[in-house]
């Protein structure tokens, strides 16, 4: 299946300095900016563009049970993952299973921008954490 990078999300303690940064050294555009207070979510999202390439800044809402707040905590700010597009999620969700890839369903949702998604187990991608997603209301 094919597979094309979506975006890369990177955690952050500070959206406002992080965003003014990617403005102002890298050129790139504000395309979007909300909050998710879903469970296993519990973060500020600002989505940045740079010439056609995106990354969600992440800033953790809820110190307590954000994962974000979690990851800052064990591996400090930086690149929290990396997303691919593919055609059609369920399809490369059972490739994944017969490839004895897991998933972490518990992190399978749709998100504001009706991009669906879900994290590879991080124990099967050498520790990186990898995100599949779709946008089935565009194909």
């Amino acid at each position: 299946m094919k597979k094309t990078l979506d975006h890369i999300g990177v955690a952050v303690r500070n959206i406002e300095d992080t965003i003014q940064f990617y403005e102002n050294v890298l050129g790139a555009t504000l395309i979007d900016r909300y909050r998710s207070d879903a469970k296993g979510v519990e973060s500020e999202i600002a989505i940045m563009e740079v010439e056609g390439a995106r990354t969600e800044l992440l800033a953790p809402t809820n110190n307590v049970t954000s994962p974000i707040a979690r990851f800052i905590k064990q591996k400090g700010k930086g690149v929290h993952h990396i997303a691919y597009r593919v055609n059609n999620l369920d399809a490369a969700m059972k490739e994944l299973e017969q490839l004895g890839i897991r998933v972490l369903q518990d992190s399978l949702r749709i998100n504001k921008h009706g991009r669906r998604l879900i994290y590879l187990n991080p124990a099967d991608t050498e520790g990186t954490i990898v995100e599949y997603c779709d946008y089935p209301d565009l194909s």
